[in-house]
Parts: C-alpha cells; sequence; structure tokens
C-alpha cells in the first residue's frame, strides 16, 4: 500500500471524526483526532485550553501538535474545525498528504451540535436560534483556507464510497 496520509478539515459538527474513525477500520490505518492529540499534550480539554490560556495559546499548540505528523505515514487526521486557518497549516497538510474537506450542510451541523453546544468554546454562548447564521458566517469566513483542500465533499457525496473514490482510487 502506497503512503496515505489524509486530512479531515471542515466546520466543527461537519463530521471530521465520524468519517475518520469509518475509513480508518475499513482501511487498517490508524485515526487521530487533532484535538485529542492536543488535550493529551496538555493535560486539559479544549474548552479548558481557551478558558485557561485563550484561542493564541491554542492555535500555536495545535500548529505544533499537527506538525508532529511529519515523516509518519498511512493515517488519518480529523483536524479541528479552525486549524486550516491558522499559521501554514493547510498548506502543510497539503504537502504531507490529501486534504478533503466535508462541506457538511450548515443546518445539519447545527441539528448535530445544538445540544452539546456547551462543550464547544466557540459556540458556548451562541443563542440556539442564532447557531445557522453563525455557521454560515464562520463558513464564509473559513472559505479562503477550506478552498485549499485538495478535494471537497457535499451534501450527498458526503458517503464511504466518495471518500474511498478519493483515498483508494485503484485498489
Amino acid at each position: 500500500m502506497n503512503n496515505k496520509n489524509v486530512f479531515l478539515i471542515g466546520l466543527m459538527g461537519s463530521g471530521k471524526s465520524f468519517w475518520a474513525k469509518k475509513l480508518s477500520i475499513i482501511l487498517n490505518i490508524p485515526v487521530f483526532d487533532l484535538d485529542s492529540e492536543i488535550e493529551k499534550t496538555e493535560g486539559k480539554t479544549v474548552a479548558k485550553i481557551f478558558a485557561d490560556e485563550g484561542e493564541n495559546y491554542f492555535r500555536k499548540k495545535e500548529n505544533e501538535v499537527l506538525k508532529t505528523f511529519a515523516g509518519n505515514n498511512n493515517f488519518l487526521l480529523a483536524t479541528g474545525g479552525g486549524a486550516p486557518c491558522f499559521f501554514d497549516n493547510m498548506k502543510w497538510m497539503n504537502a504531507n498528504g490529501t486534504t478533503i474537506w466535508i462541506d457538511e450542510i450548515i443546518i445539519t451541523i447545527v441539528s448535530r451540535l445544538i445540544k452539546g453546544k456547551s462543550h464547544r468554546p466557540l459556540i458556548a454562548n451562541v443563542p440556539d436560534d442564532k447557531l445557522e447564521d453563525f455557521f454560515l458566517q464562520m463558513r464564509n469566513k473559513r472559505l479562503p483556507f477550506y478552498s485549499k483542500a485538495k478535494f471537497q465533499l457535499t451534501g450527498d457525496d458526503i458517503n464511504i464510497a466518495s471518500f474511498l473514490e478519493i483515498i483508494s482510487p485503484h485498489e
């Protein structure tokens, strides 16, 4: 098997961790979640890091932990939603693997996140009826970064067959 480093990007709630786990089983390669890796190195949750140290500190750690994947081969990494938008993260991911933007429908994201939003520092204080607008604005703001992904899956194309066509087109 040739090297398959796959970076899944997209808004929070787009399904990056979900699809990474599913694909990991099918492809028999390890899966990592960038936020979980940061939590391991810091010894606290992302929400706590944001609260204690602020977003700038978190983004620096995120960049450092992302770069620890340099030299690794055959893995899936679900990034945090903001990861592609800071430092040279998007450029680095494109240079070190296949980037797939999971461009999920906003209303789907809202329905997935509304119940557990208190655990998400960026949306914890956003009123429920403002979440859709919040995500539309966030998507627009992050579009210049997300659109640099090598592949984009939207709506009905977000399925196992589409991921496998990108990751293992001739196997």
